[in-house]
C-alpha cells in the first residue's frame, strides 16, 4: 500500500486530542475527526472540541461542519471521508483519523451495509411516538416487523430500535435484511492505534473534565440549545441532563452527577465496542514514541526525513 490511514481511537477522556496532534505534527499530516459529537457547529463545550490553539497547530477536518438541524449518518461520513482522503494523500501519504465513535470509524475502515437514506419525517414521527408512548410500544412493533433484529438488538437502546423501524417503514423490508456485514476493500492501508488508561484513572479524568465543562459554560450552552432538544444530535450526554433541569425533572447538582456517571458509562461502552477487534494495538497516551516505532515497523516511509525528528510531547 502506498497510502496509510492511522486510526487513533479510544474512550472519551483518554487523551486522543493531544496524542493525535503530536503524531500529526511529527508526520506533518492532517487530522480527520471521527467523533460524531464534534461534527455540529452549535455544540462546543459539551463535545470537547479541540481549542483554537490546537486547531491552529494541525488542520482538522469534520470539526463543527454541520448544524444540529442537519441529517448526518455513518454512511454519509464514509462517503465524505473517502472523497477527501485522495486529496490528503496527494499532500502526504499518511493521514490520521482520530475519535471515539465506533460506528463511524468502522464505516471508513470496513464500510457499512448499503442501507438507503430515509425520510427525516419518518424519524421525527417515531421520535414523537417514543416521547409520547415510551419504548415498549416501539419494541413490540419491531418484534412484528423484524423478529430477527429484535432478537439481537439492545432493547434498551431506543436509537437503534428507531433506526430499525424507520428502515422497515421506508423500504417495506426488515432492517436485518440489509445487514450483510460485507467488509469493503480499501485502496489504502489501515493502522489502528488504541489509547487506554487504568479504569480508575480514566474515570477521574472524566469527572475532572466534566467539572471543567461546567466552569466554562456547559449549562449555558445547553440552555441555548433547548429548543433543539428533540433533535437526534442533542441526545448526547451533557445536554440531555441539563434539558431535564430546565424541564424541572432534576436539580442542577443531580444533572452534574448524572453527566459524570453517564460519561463514564459511555466510555465503558466504547471499550466494549472495540474489545473483540484483534487488529488494534493498545498504548498508554504517554507512549507517543512507541506508537511511532510501532507504525514504522508496518509503514516504512515513516523513516523518511519528512517524518523524522524528535517527538515533542504536549
Amino acid at each position: 500500500m502506498k497510502n496509510f490511514l492511522i486510526v487513533l481511537l479510544g474512550p472519551t477522556g483518554v487523551g486522543k486530542t493531544d496524542v493525535s496532534i503530536n503524531l500529526a505534527t511529527h508526520l506533518q499530516c492532517e487530522i480527520i475527526s471521527s467523533d460524531s459529537r464534534q461534527f455540529y457547529t452549535e455544540m462546543i463545550i459539551g463535545t470537547a472540541v479541540p481549542d483554537k490553539v490546537q486547531l491552529e497547530k494541525v488542520k482538522h477536518h469534520f470539526i463543527r461542519f454541520i448544524s444540529v438541524k442537519d441529517y448526518y449518518s455513518s454512511s454519509l461520513f464514509e462517503r465524505d471521508v473517502l472523497n477527501l482522503l485522495p486529496q490528503l494523500f496527494e499532500k502526504n501519504n499518511v493521514t490520521i483519523m482520530s475519535g471515539g465513535s465506533g460506528m463511524y470509524i468502522d464505516a471508513v475502515c470496513s464500510g457499512i451495509d448499503d442501507i438507503p437514506d430515509i425520510d427525516p419525517a419518518i424519524r421525527e414521527k417515531l421520535l414523537k411516538r417514543y416521547s409520547e408512548e415510551g419504548i415498549e410500544r416501539l419494541r413490540m412493533t419491531l418484534k412484528l416487523l423484524d423478529p430477527e433484529y429484535y432478537a439481537n438488538v439492545d432493547l434498551k437502546n431506543y436509537k437503534r430500535i428507531i433506526r430499525a423501524l424507520e428502515i422497515c417503514e421506508s423500504t417495506g423490508r426488515p432492517y436485518s435484511s440489509f445487514l450483510k456485514k460485507q467488509k469493503r476493500i480499501r485502496e489504502f492501508g489501515i493502522i489502528k492505534i488504541g489509547l487506554e488508561r487504568p479504569r480508575n484513572e480514566l474515570y477521574t479524568r472524566i469527572d475532572k473534565r466534566v467539572d471543567e465543562m461546567i466552569e466554562t459554560g456547559l449549562e449555558e450552552e445547553a440552555n441555548s440549545l433547548y429548543n433543539y432538544r428533540n433533535l437526534n444530535a442533542m441526545k448526547c450526554v451533557g445536554y440531555r441532563e441539563f434539558f431535564d433541569v430546565i424541564d424541572g425533572k432534576i436539580t442542577r447538582d443531580k444533572a452534574i452527577e448524572l453527566i459524570k456517571r453517564n460519561t463514564r458509562r459511555y466510555a465503558k461502552r466504547q471499550l466494549t465496542w472495540w474489545a473483540k477487534e484483534k487488529d488494534i494495538r493498545w498504548f498508554q497516551p504517554e507512549q507517543v514514541e512507541e506508537i511511532i516505532e510501532y507504525c514504522t515497523a508496518i509503514y516504512t516511509p515513516f523513516n523518511s526525513p519528512q517524518g523524522g525528528g524528535k517527538i515533542s510531547v504536549i
